[in-house]
């Protein structure tokens, strides 16, 4: 083999697992092979290798250098894929023989992969990360939409354009899944008038597998092969045929890939018909009838509810239900009564709709939110269905989420926790004595750390917003003003996620004049930066951006506000590393979690949130800032009021103030004081290290009939 053949193995085993999308100087490596092209492939190895013949391998070859980094590379993925002493393999060996099997709508893993449309994905990403770390066998299951979710684009008079690109296959690090024997998996979905046909698509996340379920194939309807093409779009009908081919169609790919799994984790309710699946296999397998079955599957299956909002919990018509789950309603023996009975609150109600998230509150026996706020609310909402409960006896618990720290932690702070916290630390995420030795980093240090990330955002904020307003032909005078914007200096405000009314992006515009002072102050100034998409089927969503997006354009804020488009991971990345202090104001307790602050605050930025989902857990009042008392107001344009007012007086008495106050070595010390806190008090309880160990031990083992068992 000539050191060009080898190099091409070597770099293309690496690129076809995803472990590299949480390695940064894996990314580096293949950064450096093509800077242009791999900016140009969003960042996609597979995308760049593509375009390499054999004379550049081989060129390539000579450098013995680049051979030594990627010799390097290769041997500790290796290493990392053989591993034996890992924290699954000390407290989670029944599933070893017994993996989880965790289904999803939608997988946020890299920006390169886009199946996904914002946190509830992410999260998913990140847990199948954390898995893979911890040595937690887990096989995830979800549906290849090759189009994705949308790429955004804004015009001139503000309003979003959905654009939808074809990803394909060979370029992507997916490959086809086989069978034990070797042959392609192709599985079959039965609706009443027709069969439904997927490949299955097999992905690499480290140590674990992801199946993506693909309709695009011979022996499908047209309408069919377009039907997992794209994330959260059309009607009901469309929406029923995706769960049910992510559900039935999961478990049947999940079956047909020999996979033998110790539980079920429904991540939302899209995935319910997973359960039903289920019980007609055991079933089939055991003899038994339907309630026994059901029973099995319920003690083998573990649901997280993600909102409180009502929209977020999809609901189907009777008729609809008919139409396309007949066949799966009749080999499991039920009437139409009882079948549609399974996923009503009031099964006697014929009028009453099936709702995904009560099929999956009725078909598992552990049930938990986001939060510990959202685990009371949820339990309040769906105290229904236990109609002989109190509402504290209802049997909904909570498990907090995180993030992936290796994912969103920025390559600086890594070196930085390296060289403080210990060379282990990444072993230790869960551990709050680790995360005590930041209090040991000289003051000086971090700020210069924070400061270097800072200047690196300003570059990817002026060439992204110059590059856009030069998409849409804005006179050179705005595409100057982009390429100069951002004062590194200036304290700088990120906000950054779905345009959902409830988020309220545009709360901090409810007084333009009192927000023009504060911003344009000559002395102290403040910019922000948003990025967010709205449904394209959500127009007061995309009324709310179009006004934002109005504010960094026009007006006195032009060069205070500005905008980027098309927002995925890597624009979140960039963000969530280096902002000082990140916004979040959704209407209380309508945001379940939230994770896009735990992002930020791993890299030492201030929450400055309403006390909602995560942060209501998380605030002590000198860790970051809070928007309100935390007391709901049952008006909403006056809880909106009291809120806006709240955050004026904040950011103008408080957070101004103090990040302005610096030393004769301009190092803001209190301001430091809060970052180090922020990383202490709540870096080792919001990563997804503890997470996934709690629902290891809270959830999993008990799911597979194995005995819960803590970390030592």
């Amino acid at each position: 083999m000539t050191p060009g053949e080898k190099l091409k193995s070597q770099l293309t085993d690496l690129s076809v697992n995803l472990w590299w999308a949480w390695n940064p100087h894996i990314i580096k490596l293949f950064r450096d092979l093509d800077p242009e092209g791999f900016r140009a492939a969003n960042h996609n190895p597979v995308s760049v290798l593509s375009g390499f013949g054999p004379d550049r391998f081989e060129s390539l070859g000579q450098d013995a250098g680049l051979r030594a980094r990627v010799d390097s590379a290769y041997r500790e993925l290796r290493e990392y894929l053989s591993a034996t002493r890992t924290w699954a393999s000390l407290n989670a060996g029944p599933l070893r023989v017994r993996p989880v099997a965790y289904f999803s709508a939608e997988f946020g893993i890299h920006e390169s992969l886009p199946i996904y449309s914002g946190g509830l994905g992410v999260l998913a990403g990140d847990h199948l990360k954390s898995a893979s770390d911890l040595g937690l066998p887990l096989v995830a299951v979800g549906l290849f939409y090759r189009e994705s979710y949308f790429r955004q684009h804004i015009g001139r008079d503000g309003w979003q354009h959905a654009e939808y690109v074809r990803s394909p296959a060979e370029l992507l690090p997916a490959q086809p899944a086989v069978d034990p024997s070797g042959k392609r998996i192709i599985i079959e979905v039965p609706l009443s008038r027709e069969t439904l046909r997927a490949q299955v698509w097999e992905i690499a996340v480290g140590r674990n597998r992801l199946l993506l379920l693909d309709t695009d194939v011979e022996g499908n309807s047209e309408e069919n092969r377009q039907l997992a093409a794209r994330l959260y779009f059309g009607d009901q009908r469309i929406r029923i045929r995706q769960e049910l081919l992510l559900g039935v169609g999961g478990v049947r790919a999940l079956r047909a890939a020999g996979v033998h799994w110790g539980g079920l984790h429904l991540n939302e309710g899209h995935s319910a018909f997973a359960t039903l699946e289920y019980a007609r296999l055991l079933m089939e397998l055991t003899g038994a009838d339907f309630r026994t079955c059901a029973q099995e599957v319920a003690q083998n299956t573990v649901f997280t509810t993600h909102t409180p909002v009502d929209a977020g919990h999809d609901r189907f018509p009777p008729e609809l239900v008919d139409d396309h789950l007949e066949p799966l309603r009749r080999s499991l023996g039920l009437s139409q009564p009882e079948f549609l009975g399974l996923g009503r609150i009031r099964p006697e109600d014929n009028r009453e709709a099936l709702c995904m998230t009560v099929l999956a509150f009725k078909m598992s026996r552990y049930a938990n939110g986001v939060s510990a706020l959202h685990g009371r609310i949820t339990r309040k909402s769906w105290q229904v269905l236990w109609p002989h409960h109190r509402e504290d006896e209802v049997p909904v618990g909570h498990i907090t989420n995180g993030v992936h720290v290796r994912t969103w932690l920025a390559p600086a702070m890594q070196d930085l926790y390296s060289k403080h916290l210990g060379a282990d630390w990444r072993d230790h995420l869960a551990d709050p004595h680790m995360w005590a030795r930041i209090d040991g980093v000289p003051d000086a240090e971090l700020w210069s750390t924070h400061r270097g990330l800072k200047a690196a955002l300003v570059k990817f904020v002026r060439r992204r917003v110059s590059e856009q307003r030069r998409r849409n032909d804005y006179p050179d005078e705005f595409v100057r003003a982009a390429e100069t914007a951002l004062d590194p200096e200036a304290l700088t405000i990120g906000f950054a996620r779905r345009f959902a009314t409830y988020k309220r992006a545009n709360l901090i515009f409810s007084d333009i004049q009192r927000l023009t002072r504060l911003l344009t102050d000559s002395k102290r100034p403040v910019q922000l930066v948003f990025s967010g998409k709205a449904h394209p089927a959500d127009r007061p969503g995309q009324e709310i951006l179009r006004q934002v997006h109005e504010s960094a354009i026009v007006g006195d804020l032009k060069m205070n506000v500005l905008f980027i488009e098309d927002y995925d991971i890597n624009v979140g990345r960039h963000l969530v590393q280096s902002v000082d202090v990140w916004l979040n104001n959704p209407r209380r307790p309508q945001e379940a979690s939230g994770t896009s602050g735990q992002k930020v605050l791993l890299n030492g930025g201030l929450n400055f949130s309403v006390l909602d989902g995560w942060w209501a857990e998380a605030y002590d009042g000198l860790n970051g800032f809070a928007i309100g008392d935390g007391i709901t107001h049952v008006n909403v344009e006056e809880q909106d009021r009291r809120d806006a007012q709240s955050l004026y007086e904040t950011l103008e008495n408080r957070i101004i103030p103090l990040y302005y106050d610096r030393d004769d070595d301009g190092v803001p010390r209190g301001w430091v004081e809060r970052m180090k806190r922020t990383i202490r008090t709540l870096g080792w309880r919001f990563n997804t290290d503890r997470m996934v160990i709690d629902y290891t031990n809270s959830c999993y083992l008990p799911a597979a009939g194995a005995e819960s068992c803590r970390m030592p």
